[in-house]
C-alpha cells in the first residue's frame, strides 16, 4: 500500500469576494514527483502556501507527513523543506558560508561534514570560498536547494524552481530531483515548463480558476486529448496523390509531401493503414506516430496556454 505523505481535501480559500481555491482534492504519494500545473492566477501558489503553513485555509482538511497543517504546524515544519522562484541566499557570504548559517540555525549534528557533503553532492565545492554575488543563475539555485537539504527534508516544496535558468542548468536541477526521489523524497512541484513535469512528474495535477480540472500520470492526461495521428511521408506528389484518394479523413501537406491520418496508434490500425497503401501499391517512404503533448492538454483543459516566465 502506497503511503501519502500530502493529503487535502476540500481545500478552500478566499480574498474578500475573490475565491482563489474551490473545493480542491490532492493525494500525493511518498517518494514520489507531484506537479501542480495552471495559469497565472489559477491558485497554485496560494495552494503552496496553505501546505506549507505559510497560509491559513479557509475550508478543508489538510495532512503532510501525517500531521494537520492547522494543529501541527511545528511539526509540518520540521518535515518539509521550500524552495522558492527565487534563489534565497545572502549575496554577501560564500557559498560555504550562506550552508553554515543554515546548519547553525538547524538542530544539525556534524554540521561541518553535512557542509561538504552538501557541496560536493552540487558540484559547488571549488566555488564555496567565492561570495555567491559571483554565482551564476544555476548555482545559486543549485546552492538554494542544498540549503533547504540542511534539515534532511523527506518532503519538498520546489516552486518553478528551474525559471530563468539555462538549458543546461535546468537539466542539472531535473537530475538533482530525479536523485533525490532515487533517495525516497517526495517532491511537490509547481512548474510552468510543460516539458518539465513531463519529465520530472509521477503525477500532474491541473488547477484552473481554483478548481482541479485533471490529474493523473502525464500518459493519462495525453489520452485524454484526441489528435493522436499518423504522419506519412512520401517521395512525390504523384504517391502523395494516390495516399490521399484511398485513405479516408486524412488531410494532406503538399510542401512536406505528408499525409496525416488520424488514429489511435495502436498496431491494429497501424498495421490496417500499411496494408491499405500495399493494396494500391504505394510507398511511404517514412511514418510516424504522433501523440499530443502536455501543450496540447494544458489548452484543451484550461483554453489557455501557459504563460512562461522571461529567460
Amino acid at each position: 500500500m502506497t503511503t501519502s505523505a500530502i493529503t487535502a481535501t476540500g481545500l478552500r480559500k478566499a480574498y474578500q469576494d475573490k475565491v482563489v481555491l474551490d473545493g480542491v482534492d490532492l493525494d500525493v504519494a511518498a517518494g514520489s514527483v507531484f506537479s501542480l500545473l495552471g495559469p497565472n492566477g489559477a491558485g497554485k501558489t496560494t495552494t503552496v502556501n496553505i501546505l506549507t503553513t505559510l497560509a491559513q485555509a479557509d475550508g478543508g482538511t489538510v495532512r503532510v507527513d501525517g500531521h494537520d497543517v492547522g494543529s501541527e504546524a511545528k511539526a509540518v515544519r520540521k518535515a518539509i523543506g521550500v524552495t522558492g522562484q527565487f534563489a534565497a541566499v545572502d549575496e554577501l557570504l560564500t557559498g560555504q558560508e550562506n550552508l553554515q548559517l543554515m546548519v547553525d540555525l538547524s538542530p544539525v549534528k556534524n554540521g561541518k561534514r553535512v557542509v561538504a557533503d552538501l557541496l560536493e553532492r552540487f558540484e559547488l565545492t571549488e566555488s564555496a570560498g567565492k561570495p555567491t554575488s559571483t554565482y551564476s543563475g544555476g548555482m545559486r539555485r543549485k546552492l538554494d536547494l542544498a540549503m533547504t537539504l540542511v534539515g534532511d527534508p523527506r518532503i519538498i516544496f520546489l516552486d518553478e524552481p528551474t525559471t530563468g535558468l539555462d538549458p543546461r542548468s535546468r537539466r542539472t536541477m531535473w537530475s538533482i530531483v530525479k536523485d533525490l526521489v532515487a533517495d525516497g523524497v517526495t517532491i511537490f512541484l509547481t512548474t510552468q515548463y510543460l516539458d518539465e513535469a513531463d519529465q520530472l512528474a509521477d503525477k500532474i495535477a491541473v488547477l484552473d480558476r481554483g478548481r482541479l480540472v485533471a490529474q493523473g500520470t502525464p500518459d493519462e492526461l495525453k489520452r485524454q486529448i484526441p489528435g493522436t495521428h499518423v504522419r506519412l511521408r512520401f517521395a512525390s506528389v504523384a504517391e502523395l496523390d494516390a495516399a490521399a484518394r484511398v485513405i479516408a479523413g486524412s488531410t494532406r501537406d503538399d510542401e512536406a509531401l505528408t499525409l496525416r491520418v488520424p488514429g489511435d496508434g495502436d498496431t491494429k490500425s497501424l498495421r490496417n493503414l500499411l496494408d491499405r497503401l500495399d493494396e494500391y501499391a504505394i510507398d511511404a517512404e517514412e511514418f510516424s506516430v504522433h501523440t499530443p503533448d502536455l501543450d496540447d492538454v494544458f489548452l484543451a483543459l484550461t483554453g489557455r496556454t501557459t504563460e512562461v516566465a522571461p529567460k
